[in-house]
Protein backbone atom coordinates (compact mmCIF):
# COMPACT_ATOMS: atom_id res chain seq x y z
CA UNK A 1 0.00 0.00 0.00
CA UNK A 2 1.42 3.40 -1.00
CA UNK A 3 2.34 5.74 1.83
CA UNK A 4 0.49 9.08 1.79
CA UNK A 5 2.89 11.73 0.43
CA UNK A 6 2.91 15.19 2.02
CA UNK A 7 4.72 18.40 1.05
CA UNK A 8 5.56 20.80 3.88
CA UNK A 9 6.59 24.32 2.85
CA UNK A 10 8.03 26.65 5.52
CA UNK A 11 10.95 29.10 5.44
CA UNK A 12 12.00 27.68 8.84
CA UNK A 13 11.61 24.08 7.77
CA UNK A 14 14.79 22.92 9.60
CA UNK A 15 13.11 23.82 12.89
CA UNK A 16 10.31 21.39 12.02
CA UNK A 17 12.53 18.28 11.87
CA UNK A 18 11.03 16.76 15.06
CA UNK A 19 7.56 17.11 13.57
CA UNK A 20 8.68 15.52 10.30
CA UNK A 21 10.38 12.56 12.04
CA UNK A 22 7.18 12.07 14.08
CA UNK A 23 5.06 11.90 10.94
CA UNK A 24 7.52 9.60 9.16
CA UNK A 25 7.28 7.19 12.09
CA UNK A 26 3.50 7.29 11.66
CA UNK A 27 3.87 6.06 8.06
CA UNK A 28 3.79 9.29 6.03
CA UNK A 29 6.27 10.26 3.33
CA UNK A 30 7.31 13.91 3.83
CA UNK A 31 8.95 16.26 1.32
CA UNK A 32 10.07 19.70 2.48
CA UNK A 33 10.50 23.07 0.82
CA UNK A 34 11.41 26.57 2.04
CA UNK A 35 9.76 28.92 -0.49
CA UNK A 36 6.80 29.35 -2.79
CA UNK A 37 8.58 29.11 -6.16
CA UNK A 38 10.16 25.73 -5.32
CA UNK A 39 6.79 24.57 -4.03
CA UNK A 40 5.17 25.19 -7.40
CA UNK A 41 7.96 23.24 -9.16
CA UNK A 42 7.54 20.28 -6.76
CA UNK A 43 3.76 20.26 -7.27
CA UNK A 44 4.28 20.13 -11.04
CA UNK A 45 6.75 17.23 -10.74
CA UNK A 46 5.14 15.08 -8.03
CA UNK A 47 1.83 13.70 -6.85
CA UNK A 48 1.01 14.89 -3.34
CA UNK A 49 -1.88 13.89 -1.12
CA UNK A 50 -1.62 16.96 1.11
CA UNK A 51 0.35 20.22 1.41
CA UNK A 52 1.21 22.13 4.60
CA UNK A 53 1.88 25.74 3.60
CA UNK A 54 3.36 28.54 5.73
CA UNK A 55 1.71 31.92 5.19
CA UNK A 56 4.65 34.22 6.10
CA UNK A 57 7.61 33.45 3.80
CA UNK A 58 10.14 35.62 1.96
CA UNK A 59 9.21 36.12 -1.68
CA UNK A 60 5.84 34.58 -2.46
CA UNK A 61 3.48 34.60 0.51
CA UNK A 62 1.48 31.54 1.42
CA UNK A 63 -1.72 33.01 -0.11
CA UNK A 64 0.12 33.83 -3.36
CA UNK A 65 1.69 30.36 -3.44
CA UNK A 66 -1.73 28.80 -2.83
CA UNK A 67 -3.19 30.62 -5.83
CA UNK A 68 -0.39 29.32 -8.04
CA UNK A 69 -0.82 25.79 -6.68
CA UNK A 70 -4.50 25.96 -7.66
CA UNK A 71 -3.48 26.85 -11.23
CA UNK A 72 -1.42 23.64 -11.38
CA UNK A 73 -3.55 21.29 -9.26
CA UNK A 74 -7.04 22.01 -7.97
CA UNK A 75 -7.52 18.75 -6.12
CA UNK A 76 -4.69 18.75 -3.52
CA UNK A 77 -5.87 19.62 0.00
CA UNK A 78 -3.85 22.50 1.48
CA UNK A 79 -3.48 23.32 5.18
CA UNK A 80 -2.41 26.91 5.85
CA UNK A 81 -0.07 27.47 8.82
CA UNK A 82 0.62 30.98 10.10
CA UNK A 83 1.71 32.98 13.13
CA UNK A 84 -0.98 35.54 12.42
CA UNK A 85 -4.52 35.45 13.75
CA UNK A 86 -5.60 38.39 11.58
CA UNK A 87 -9.12 37.86 10.28
CA UNK A 88 -8.40 39.09 6.73
CA UNK A 89 -5.67 36.46 6.27
CA UNK A 90 -8.04 33.76 7.52
CA UNK A 91 -10.75 35.01 5.16
CA UNK A 92 -8.35 34.98 2.19
CA UNK A 93 -7.20 31.47 3.01
CA UNK A 94 -10.70 30.12 3.51
CA UNK A 95 -11.87 31.91 0.35
CA UNK A 96 -9.14 30.03 -1.51
CA UNK A 97 -10.74 26.77 -0.35
CA UNK A 98 -8.09 25.51 2.04
CA UNK A 99 -8.72 22.23 3.84
CA UNK A 100 -7.70 23.54 7.28
CA UNK A 101 -6.09 26.53 9.05
CA UNK A 102 -3.56 26.19 11.89
CA UNK A 103 -1.90 28.84 14.12
CA UNK A 104 1.78 28.53 15.07
CA UNK A 105 3.28 27.09 17.12
CA UNK A 106 1.81 23.77 16.03
CA UNK A 107 2.31 20.53 17.93
CA UNK A 108 3.04 17.16 16.26
CA UNK A 109 -0.28 15.65 17.37
CA UNK A 110 -2.11 18.72 16.07
CA UNK A 111 -0.53 18.12 12.66
CA UNK A 112 -1.38 14.40 12.84
CA UNK A 113 -5.02 15.22 13.65
CA UNK A 114 -5.22 17.53 10.61
CA UNK A 115 -3.80 14.78 8.38
CA UNK A 116 -6.22 12.17 9.67
CA UNK A 117 -9.16 14.53 9.33
CA UNK A 118 -8.30 15.22 5.70
CA UNK A 119 -6.74 12.01 4.38
CA UNK A 120 -8.32 9.39 6.60
CA UNK A 121 -11.74 10.95 7.09
CA UNK A 122 -13.54 8.74 4.56
CA UNK A 123 -12.11 5.57 6.09
CA UNK A 124 -12.76 6.73 9.66
CA UNK A 125 -16.30 7.84 8.82
CA UNK A 126 -16.95 4.51 7.11
CA UNK A 127 -15.68 2.55 10.11
CA UNK A 128 -17.66 4.65 12.60
CA UNK A 129 -20.85 4.68 10.53
CA UNK A 130 -20.65 0.95 9.86
CA UNK A 131 -20.15 0.20 13.54
CA UNK A 132 -23.03 2.48 14.57
CA UNK A 133 -25.41 1.02 12.00
CA UNK A 134 -24.54 -2.54 13.05
CA UNK A 135 -25.54 -1.59 16.57
CA UNK A 136 -28.81 -0.11 15.26
CA UNK A 137 -29.63 -3.01 12.96
CA UNK A 138 -31.42 -5.06 15.62
CA UNK A 139 -33.21 -1.99 16.95
CA UNK A 140 -34.60 -1.18 13.49
CA UNK A 141 -35.65 -4.82 13.05
CA UNK A 142 -37.54 -4.68 16.34
CA UNK A 143 -39.21 -1.41 15.37
CA UNK A 144 -40.44 -3.01 12.13
CA UNK A 145 -41.92 -6.04 13.86
CA UNK A 146 -43.41 -4.05 16.76
CA UNK A 147 -44.88 -1.08 14.82
CA UNK A 148 -48.61 -0.97 15.56
CA UNK A 149 -49.55 2.71 15.31
CA UNK A 150 -49.02 5.46 12.77
CA UNK A 151 -46.67 7.23 15.20
CA UNK A 152 -44.56 4.05 15.37
CA UNK A 153 -44.28 4.20 11.59
CA UNK A 154 -43.29 7.85 11.45
CA UNK A 155 -40.57 7.18 14.03
CA UNK A 156 -39.32 4.20 12.03
CA UNK A 157 -39.37 6.09 8.73
CA UNK A 158 -37.38 8.93 10.27
CA UNK A 159 -34.78 6.45 11.48
CA UNK A 160 -34.49 4.70 8.11
CA UNK A 161 -34.16 8.08 6.38
CA UNK A 162 -31.46 9.10 8.84
CA UNK A 163 -29.43 5.97 8.15
CA UNK A 164 -29.83 6.37 4.40
CA UNK A 165 -28.15 9.75 4.76
CA UNK A 166 -25.46 8.47 7.12
CA UNK A 167 -24.52 5.48 4.99
CA UNK A 168 -24.14 7.72 1.93
CA UNK A 169 -21.01 9.04 3.68
CA UNK A 170 -19.59 5.54 3.90
CA UNK A 171 -17.49 3.83 1.25
CA UNK A 172 -18.82 0.42 2.32
CA UNK A 173 -21.69 -0.47 -0.07
CA UNK A 174 -22.52 -3.58 1.94
CA UNK A 175 -24.15 -1.64 4.76
CA UNK A 176 -26.33 0.32 2.33
CA UNK A 177 -27.52 -2.93 0.79
CA UNK A 178 -28.45 -4.27 4.23
CA UNK A 179 -30.37 -1.09 4.98
CA UNK A 180 -32.22 -1.44 1.64
CA UNK A 181 -33.27 -4.93 2.73
CA UNK A 182 -34.58 -3.54 6.00
CA UNK A 183 -36.37 -0.72 4.17
CA UNK A 184 -38.02 -3.30 1.88
CA UNK A 185 -39.09 -5.35 4.90
CA UNK A 186 -40.45 -2.19 6.52
CA UNK A 187 -42.45 -1.28 3.40
CA UNK A 188 -44.00 -4.74 3.27
CA UNK A 189 -45.12 -4.37 6.89
CA UNK A 190 -46.22 -0.77 6.34
CA UNK A 191 -48.42 -1.87 3.42
CA UNK A 192 -50.14 -4.40 5.67
CA UNK A 193 -50.56 -1.73 8.36
CA UNK A 194 -52.15 0.73 5.92
CA UNK A 195 -54.52 -1.81 4.35
CA UNK A 196 -55.67 -2.79 7.83
CA UNK A 197 -56.16 0.74 9.17
CA UNK A 198 -56.72 3.20 6.31
CA UNK A 199 -60.52 3.08 6.21
CA UNK A 200 -60.74 3.60 9.98
CA UNK A 201 -58.69 6.82 9.61
CA UNK A 202 -61.48 8.25 7.47
CA UNK A 203 -64.18 7.77 10.12
CA UNK A 204 -65.28 11.23 11.35
CA UNK A 205 -65.08 10.36 15.04
CA UNK A 206 -61.68 8.72 14.92
CA UNK A 207 -59.19 10.86 16.88
CA UNK A 208 -56.34 8.35 16.73
CA UNK A 209 -55.27 8.93 13.15
CA UNK A 210 -52.56 10.89 11.36
CA UNK A 211 -53.08 14.24 9.69
CA UNK A 212 -54.34 13.44 6.19
CA UNK A 213 -54.29 15.56 3.03
CA UNK A 214 -57.69 17.31 3.56
CA UNK A 215 -56.65 18.33 7.09
CA UNK A 216 -53.27 19.87 6.20
CA UNK A 217 -54.53 23.46 6.09
CA UNK A 218 -56.78 23.23 9.16
CA UNK A 219 -54.21 21.40 11.31
CA UNK A 220 -50.92 22.95 10.17
CA UNK A 221 -51.31 26.06 8.04
CA UNK A 222 -54.30 28.06 9.29
CA UNK A 223 -53.05 27.90 12.93
CA UNK A 224 -49.77 29.50 11.78
CA UNK A 225 -51.43 32.48 10.06
CA UNK A 226 -50.82 35.84 11.72
CA UNK A 227 -51.70 39.37 10.68
CA UNK A 228 -48.27 40.39 11.98
CA UNK A 229 -46.20 38.04 9.83
CA UNK A 230 -46.83 36.95 6.22
CA UNK A 231 -46.98 33.20 5.80
CA UNK A 232 -45.53 31.49 2.74
CA UNK A 233 -46.86 27.98 2.16
CA UNK A 234 -44.48 26.32 -0.30
CA UNK A 235 -45.66 23.03 -1.77
CA UNK A 236 -43.01 21.14 -3.75
CA UNK A 237 -44.94 18.61 -5.83
CA UNK A 238 -43.88 14.96 -5.51
CA UNK A 239 -41.18 15.50 -2.85
CA UNK A 240 -40.24 12.68 -0.49
CA UNK A 241 -39.24 13.13 3.15
CA UNK A 242 -35.65 12.03 2.47
CA UNK A 243 -35.42 14.54 -0.38
CA UNK A 244 -36.62 17.30 1.94
CA UNK A 245 -33.90 16.40 4.46
CA UNK A 246 -31.33 16.84 1.68
CA UNK A 247 -32.75 20.26 0.76
CA UNK A 248 -33.07 21.42 4.36
CA UNK A 249 -29.32 21.11 4.87
CA UNK A 250 -28.89 23.94 2.33
CA UNK A 251 -31.00 26.26 4.48
CA UNK A 252 -28.69 26.10 7.51
CA UNK A 253 -27.76 29.62 8.55
CA UNK A 254 -30.81 31.09 6.81
CA UNK A 255 -33.63 29.41 8.74
CA UNK A 256 -34.16 27.47 11.91
CA UNK A 257 -36.58 24.56 11.86
CA UNK A 258 -39.37 25.30 14.31
CA UNK A 259 -41.24 22.09 13.60
CA UNK A 260 -40.36 19.06 11.47
CA UNK A 261 -43.47 16.90 11.25
CA UNK A 262 -44.86 14.15 9.01
CA UNK A 263 -48.39 13.92 7.66
CA UNK A 264 -49.99 11.19 5.50
CA UNK A 265 -51.21 11.45 1.92
CA UNK A 266 -54.61 10.00 1.14
CA UNK A 267 -54.99 7.19 -1.39
CA UNK A 268 -54.36 7.34 -4.27
CA UNK A 269 -51.06 9.12 -3.57
CA UNK A 270 -51.36 11.02 -6.84
CA UNK A 271 -51.61 14.74 -7.53
CA UNK A 272 -55.18 14.61 -8.81
CA UNK A 273 -56.39 13.22 -5.50
CA UNK A 274 -53.96 14.37 -2.83
CA UNK A 275 -53.41 17.97 -3.93
CA UNK A 276 -57.05 18.69 -4.74
CA UNK A 277 -57.89 17.31 -1.29
CA UNK A 278 -55.32 19.61 0.33
CA UNK A 279 -56.69 22.80 -1.22
CA UNK A 280 -60.36 21.87 -0.95
CA UNK A 281 -60.08 20.59 2.61
CA UNK A 282 -62.28 17.73 1.42
CA UNK A 283 -61.91 14.13 0.30
CA UNK A 284 -62.17 13.45 -3.46
CA UNK A 285 -65.74 12.09 -3.40
CA UNK A 286 -66.84 15.16 -1.44
CA UNK A 287 -65.28 17.45 -4.04
CA UNK A 288 -66.97 15.49 -6.86
CA UNK A 289 -70.30 15.64 -5.06
CA UNK A 290 -70.31 19.27 -3.85
CA UNK A 291 -68.36 20.84 -6.73
CA UNK A 292 -68.56 18.44 -9.68
CA UNK A 293 -67.36 21.15 -12.08
CA UNK A 294 -63.96 21.02 -10.35
CA UNK A 295 -63.47 17.26 -10.41
CA UNK A 296 -62.04 15.53 -13.51
CA UNK A 297 -62.34 11.74 -13.66
CA UNK A 298 -59.29 9.55 -14.35
CA UNK A 299 -60.45 8.57 -17.84
CA UNK A 300 -60.79 12.23 -18.89
CA UNK A 301 -57.62 13.62 -20.48
CA UNK A 302 -58.25 17.21 -19.31
CA UNK A 303 -55.94 18.74 -16.68
CA UNK A 304 -56.87 17.41 -13.27
CA UNK A 305 -55.38 20.14 -11.05
CA UNK A 306 -56.54 23.29 -12.82
CA UNK A 307 -58.97 24.38 -10.12
CA UNK A 308 -56.84 24.45 -6.94
CA UNK A 309 -57.14 28.21 -6.54
CA UNK A 310 -60.93 28.07 -6.72
CA UNK A 311 -61.04 25.04 -4.41
CA UNK A 312 -59.02 26.99 -1.86
CA UNK A 313 -61.21 30.06 -2.25
CA UNK A 314 -64.27 27.96 -1.41
CA UNK A 315 -62.38 26.25 1.41
CA UNK A 316 -61.84 29.65 3.05
CA UNK A 317 -65.46 30.64 2.48
CA UNK A 318 -66.71 27.40 4.02
CA UNK A 319 -64.67 28.09 7.15
CA UNK A 320 -65.60 31.77 7.26
CA UNK A 321 -61.96 32.89 6.91
CA UNK A 322 -61.21 36.21 5.22
CA UNK A 323 -57.47 36.17 4.72
CA UNK A 324 -55.65 38.27 2.18
CA UNK A 325 -53.93 35.63 0.07
CA UNK A 326 -52.26 34.76 -3.21
CA UNK A 327 -51.83 31.57 -5.22
CA UNK A 328 -48.98 31.00 -7.69
CA UNK A 329 -47.94 27.85 -9.57
CA UNK A 330 -44.34 27.74 -10.80
CA UNK A 331 -43.47 25.24 -13.53
CA UNK A 332 -40.27 26.74 -14.98
CA UNK A 333 -37.44 29.13 -14.13
CA UNK A 334 -39.02 32.12 -15.90
CA UNK A 335 -42.17 31.84 -13.81
CA UNK A 336 -39.99 31.59 -10.72
CA UNK A 337 -38.03 34.72 -11.62
CA UNK A 338 -41.23 36.67 -12.27
CA UNK A 339 -42.53 35.64 -8.85
CA UNK A 340 -39.30 36.76 -7.15
CA UNK A 341 -39.60 40.19 -8.75
CA UNK A 342 -42.84 40.85 -6.85
CA UNK A 343 -41.80 39.68 -3.38
CA UNK A 344 -42.66 43.03 -1.79
CA UNK A 345 -46.23 42.70 -3.03
CA UNK A 346 -46.49 39.23 -1.50
CA UNK A 347 -45.37 40.56 1.88
CA UNK A 348 -48.70 42.39 2.11
CA UNK A 349 -50.61 39.08 2.12
CA UNK A 350 -51.39 36.95 5.14
CA UNK A 351 -50.99 33.71 3.12
CA UNK A 352 -48.98 33.17 -0.06
CA UNK A 353 -49.40 29.74 -1.65
CA UNK A 354 -46.52 28.76 -3.93
CA UNK A 355 -46.50 25.47 -5.84
CA UNK A 356 -43.23 24.31 -7.40
CA UNK A 357 -43.60 21.51 -9.95
CA UNK A 358 -39.95 20.73 -10.75
CA UNK A 359 -39.57 17.49 -8.76
CA UNK A 360 -42.71 16.06 -10.36
CA UNK A 361 -41.51 17.13 -13.82
CA UNK A 362 -38.16 15.47 -13.11
CA UNK A 363 -39.89 12.27 -11.98
CA UNK A 364 -41.79 12.02 -15.28
CA UNK A 365 -38.71 13.00 -17.30
CA UNK A 366 -36.74 10.27 -15.58
CA UNK A 367 -39.23 7.72 -16.87
CA UNK A 368 -39.16 8.96 -20.45
CA UNK A 369 -35.67 10.43 -21.01
CA UNK A 370 -32.75 8.01 -21.09
CA UNK A 371 -30.09 10.49 -19.98
CA UNK A 372 -32.12 11.48 -16.89
CA UNK A 373 -32.53 7.80 -16.01
CA UNK A 374 -28.78 7.35 -16.24
CA UNK A 375 -28.16 10.39 -14.01
CA UNK A 376 -30.62 9.16 -11.37
CA UNK A 377 -29.88 5.47 -11.23
CA UNK A 378 -30.86 5.13 -7.57
CA UNK A 379 -32.28 7.10 -4.64
CA UNK A 380 -28.90 8.63 -3.76
CA UNK A 381 -28.39 9.98 -7.28
CA UNK A 382 -32.01 11.17 -7.42
CA UNK A 383 -31.58 13.11 -4.16
CA UNK A 384 -28.36 14.60 -5.50
CA UNK A 385 -30.03 15.81 -8.71
CA UNK A 386 -32.90 17.36 -6.77
CA UNK A 387 -30.41 19.10 -4.48
CA UNK A 388 -28.57 20.43 -7.53
CA UNK A 389 -31.84 21.81 -8.91
CA UNK A 390 -32.69 23.41 -5.56
CA UNK A 391 -29.40 25.27 -4.99
CA UNK A 392 -29.64 26.78 -8.50
CA UNK A 393 -33.38 27.38 -8.44
CA UNK A 394 -35.54 30.48 -8.17
CA UNK A 395 -37.05 28.85 -5.07
CA UNK A 396 -33.70 28.96 -3.26
CA UNK A 397 -33.26 32.58 -4.34
CA UNK A 398 -36.72 33.33 -2.96
CA UNK A 399 -35.91 31.68 0.37
CA UNK A 400 -32.62 33.57 0.65
CA UNK A 401 -34.43 36.85 0.03
CA UNK A 402 -37.29 36.08 2.42
CA UNK A 403 -34.82 35.21 5.20
CA UNK A 404 -34.20 38.94 5.61
CA UNK A 405 -37.88 39.58 6.42
CA UNK A 406 -40.07 38.73 9.38
CA UNK A 407 -41.96 35.92 7.66
CA UNK A 408 -42.99 32.38 8.44
CA UNK A 409 -42.36 29.58 5.94
CA UNK A 410 -44.17 26.23 5.77
CA UNK A 411 -42.74 23.68 3.32
CA UNK A 412 -44.63 20.55 2.37
CA UNK A 413 -45.68 18.36 -0.54
CA UNK A 414 -48.73 16.50 -1.83
CA UNK A 415 -47.28 12.99 -2.23
CA UNK A 416 -44.00 11.14 -2.58
CA UNK A 417 -42.69 8.56 -5.01
CA UNK A 418 -41.03 5.15 -4.99
CA UNK A 419 -38.67 3.32 -7.33
CA UNK A 420 -40.70 0.35 -8.59
CA UNK A 421 -39.21 -3.07 -9.31
CA UNK A 422 -41.87 -5.79 -9.30
CA UNK A 423 -44.51 -5.90 -12.09
CA UNK A 424 -48.02 -7.13 -11.26
CA UNK A 425 -50.30 -8.13 -14.14
CA UNK A 426 -53.67 -6.37 -14.48
CA UNK A 427 -56.36 -6.68 -17.16
CA UNK A 428 -58.68 -3.73 -17.79
CA UNK A 429 -60.74 -2.01 -20.46
CA UNK A 430 -59.96 1.25 -22.29
CA UNK A 431 -61.42 3.38 -19.50
CA UNK A 432 -59.11 1.96 -16.85
CA UNK A 433 -56.82 4.64 -15.38
CA UNK A 434 -53.24 4.55 -16.75
CA UNK A 435 -51.37 5.12 -13.46
CA UNK A 436 -48.86 2.35 -12.63
CA UNK A 437 -49.42 2.45 -8.86
CA UNK A 438 -53.21 2.41 -8.80
CA UNK A 439 -56.01 1.51 -11.19
CA UNK A 440 -59.66 2.43 -11.15
CA UNK A 441 -62.31 1.04 -13.48
CA UNK A 442 -65.15 -1.43 -13.68
CA UNK A 443 -63.66 -4.38 -15.57
CA UNK A 444 -60.45 -5.02 -13.68
CA UNK A 445 -58.98 -8.50 -13.46
CA UNK A 446 -56.04 -9.07 -11.08
CA UNK A 447 -54.69 -11.21 -8.26
CA UNK A 448 -56.45 -9.88 -5.12
CA UNK A 449 -53.57 -11.07 -2.94
CA UNK A 450 -51.12 -8.86 -4.84
CA UNK A 451 -52.93 -5.53 -4.36
CA UNK A 452 -54.98 -3.53 -1.88
CA UNK A 453 -58.47 -3.54 -3.37
CA UNK A 454 -61.36 -1.21 -2.62
CA UNK A 455 -64.48 -2.78 -4.07
CA UNK A 456 -66.59 -0.01 -2.55
CA UNK A 457 -64.77 3.30 -3.23
CA UNK A 458 -67.36 5.23 -1.22
CA UNK A 459 -65.94 3.78 1.99
CA UNK A 460 -62.62 5.43 1.12
CA UNK A 461 -64.43 8.66 0.08
CA UNK A 462 -63.34 8.19 -3.53
CA UNK A 463 -65.52 9.01 -6.56
CA UNK A 464 -66.59 6.30 -8.93
CA UNK A 465 -67.64 6.70 -12.53
CA UNK A 466 -69.76 3.53 -12.60
CA UNK A 467 -71.74 1.52 -10.08
CA UNK A 468 -69.24 -1.35 -10.39
CA UNK A 469 -66.09 0.82 -10.32
CA UNK A 470 -63.34 -0.19 -7.91
CA UNK A 471 -59.80 0.88 -7.02
CA UNK A 472 -56.72 -1.26 -6.61
CA UNK A 473 -53.37 -0.09 -5.24
CA UNK A 474 -49.86 -1.42 -5.72
CA UNK A 475 -47.86 -1.91 -2.52
CA UNK A 476 -44.18 -1.49 -1.67
CA UNK A 477 -42.21 -1.60 -4.95
CA UNK A 478 -44.86 -3.27 -7.14
CA UNK A 479 -46.27 -1.64 -10.27
CA UNK A 480 -49.36 -2.51 -12.28
CA UNK A 481 -48.87 -3.51 -15.91
CA UNK A 482 -51.51 -4.44 -18.49
CA UNK A 483 -51.45 -7.89 -20.05
CA UNK A 484 -51.02 -6.47 -23.56
CA UNK A 485 -47.30 -6.29 -24.41
CA UNK A 486 -46.65 -7.12 -20.77
CA UNK A 487 -42.93 -7.98 -21.01
CA UNK A 488 -42.06 -4.77 -22.86
CA UNK A 489 -43.81 -2.44 -20.41
CA UNK A 490 -42.65 -4.41 -17.39
CA UNK A 491 -39.07 -3.88 -18.55
CA UNK A 492 -39.59 -0.26 -19.59
CA UNK A 493 -40.98 0.89 -16.25
CA UNK A 494 -38.82 -1.22 -13.94
CA UNK A 495 -36.66 1.03 -11.68
CA UNK A 496 -38.62 4.17 -12.56
CA UNK A 497 -40.02 6.42 -9.82
CA UNK A 498 -43.82 6.22 -9.62
CA UNK A 499 -46.57 7.39 -7.28
CA UNK A 500 -50.17 6.58 -6.49
CA UNK A 501 -49.79 3.49 -4.31
CA UNK A 502 -48.88 2.43 -0.79
CA UNK A 503 -45.36 2.87 0.55
CA UNK A 504 -43.64 4.88 3.27
CA UNK A 505 -42.05 7.09 0.62
CA UNK A 506 -45.37 7.95 -1.07
CA UNK A 507 -47.56 8.36 2.00
CA UNK A 508 -45.43 9.82 4.82
CA UNK A 509 -44.65 13.40 3.88
CA UNK A 510 -42.81 16.37 5.38
CA UNK A 511 -44.60 19.43 6.72
CA UNK A 512 -42.00 21.78 8.11
CA UNK A 513 -42.23 25.22 9.74
CA UNK A 514 -39.25 27.56 9.27
CA UNK A 515 -38.33 30.88 10.85
CA UNK A 516 -35.58 33.15 9.52
CA UNK A 517 -32.42 33.11 11.64
CA UNK A 518 -31.91 36.87 11.39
Amino acid sequence: MRKPRILWTDDEVEALRPHIFFLQEKGYEIDTCSNGNDTIDLVRQNSYDLIFLDEHMPGLSGIETLRLIRQVRTDIPVVMITKSEEEDIMDSAIGSEIADYLIKPVKPKQILLAIKKILDQKRLVTEKTTTDYRQEFSSIGSMISDASSWTDWTDLYRKITFWESELEKSSDPGMSEILKMQENEANNSFSKFVTGNYLSWLEPRNTDCPILSPDLFSKKIFPAVSSQRPLFFILIDNMRYDQWKTLSAELAGLYRIVEDDIYFSILPTATQYSRNAIFAGLMPSQIASIMPQFWIDDDNEAGKNNFEEELFRRHLARKGLKYKWSYTKISNSNEGKKLNEKIRQLLDNEINILIYNFVDILSHARTDVGVIRDLTDDETAYRSLIRSWFVHSSLFELLKTLSAYRVKIIVSTDHGTIRVQNPVKVIGDKKTSPNLRYKTGRNLDYDPAAVFELKDPEKALLPKTNISSRYIFAMNKDYLVYQNNYNYYAGYYRNTFQHGGISMQEMMLPVVILDPVS
